[in-house]
């Protein structure tokens, strides 16, 4: 283990150290032993213990980021915490709390734990649709570059006469098309996402460029009166793949993260550990472009006189509670210890 280091005013190191070294060391000889012979190798009573270092450590690392403990102490123990963490959790992940456990509480803890990369994603897209809704209303001839091209070819005034002549498709349809939404939704999220290995270049393009048309559109039908259609037929989607297409945004962010301030590691390194965040950030919003694809293939499709579009926004309003519920508040206090840590923080 390095040795020692300044730190924070008022804080003695020597004390800390000479105090919690005793379990550091304990932890890593035990995470030898698990890494050549399996978990199985510590008995009830040696998991048990293994279990509680893991959380001492845990506590440790905090509390030397938090006193501005030397940098190499912090990585020594930041290693010792990630590798533990694949350990504590390989058992559960096999199993199906596992996989639930991950989706349920994980994931929205590591969104919130990568808010500031995800409210940048977030920022690209609405920048997007500003420009696109801006560049309608200083040019309504703009909507040959900015509105996609299958509605070009159609007013807002005959797209709300053609949907609502129609009573939404069969149910044979609605589940054909529902599954090639999210197939399509879950593409452009890996898109998003691949194209942060462009430094975040492409990431931040595609974020762009997927606000634009948005925007242009919902001025097209403002500007003709039909403004309450156009969020009916938006929202109860757009709000769970948005936001799911907005964490892919971020997790892309995150692969140029690692590229282009990789700190005290090699960048390949550090594009190794954040790619783990970026992947679980992207493989834990799959549910979401699933329940997105639902909606949008059945509910959506649904116009008035058969849905009235009142309870369509009634409908959109629950959904995005729920959702933004479980982002803010599920697995709060969990802690998520990664190996993927930013290396520059």
């Amino acid at each position: 283990m390095p040795n020692a280091p300044k730190a924070r005013a008022g804080f003695d190191v020597e004390r800390f150290l000479r105090e919690r070294e005793s379990d550091w060391h304990e932890l890593e000889g035990m995470l030898g032993n698990v890494e050549r012979r399996g978990t199985s190798s510590l008995g009830i009573e040696g998991a048990r213990r293994f279990a509680k270092l893991y959380r001492m450590v845990s506590a440790d690392l905090v509390r030397a980021r938090t006193e501005l403990v030397d940098a190499s102490i912090q990585d020594y123990l930041n290693d010792l915490v990630a590798r533990a963490y694949r350990h504590v959790y390989a058992g559960t992940a096999r199993s199906g709390w596992g996989v639930l456990r991950f989706f349920a509480l994980e994931f929205p803890a590591l969104v919130r734990a990568e808010r500031r990369v995800v409210a940048l994603s977030a920022a690209l897209f609405l920048l997007g649709g500003i420009v696109g809704a801006a560049g309608m209303a200083v040019d309504p001839g703009a909507a040959a570059v900015l509105v996609p091209e299958q509605h070009q070819s159609i007013t807002p005034d005959e797209r709300i006469a053609e949907e609502e002549g129609t009573a939404g498709h069969a149910s044979d349809e609605a589940a054909a098309f529902s599954s090639f939404l999210f197939t399509h939704n879950i593409q452009v999220s890996f898109l998003v996402f691949a194209m942060g290995i462009t430094f975040g270049i492409g990431t931040t393009a595609l974020m762009f460029y997927n606000g634009v048309p948005l925007g242009a559109l919902a001025w097209q039908y403002h500007a003709s009166g039909h403004g309450l259609f156009f969020w009916a037929w938006i929202l109860p989607h757009g709000i769970p793949e948005i936001s799911e297409i907005v964490i892919a945004g971020a997790a892309g962010l995150i692969l140029a993260r690692g590229l282009l301030w990789p700190g005290r590691r090699s960048r390949r390194d550090a594009l190794v550990h954040e790619a783990r965040t970026a992947v679980r950030l992207v493989v834990g919003g799959m549910p979401v472009l699933v329940l997105a694809g639902l909606i949008e293939g059945t509910i959506s499709q649904m116009h008035a006189p058969l849905m009235p579009y009142p309870a369509k926004l009634v409908f959109a309003a629950v959904i995005g509670a729920g959702l933004f519920t479980w982002l803010l508040r599920a697995g709060r206090g969990l802690e998520i210890a990664r190996d993927d840590e930013p290396s520059h923080a």
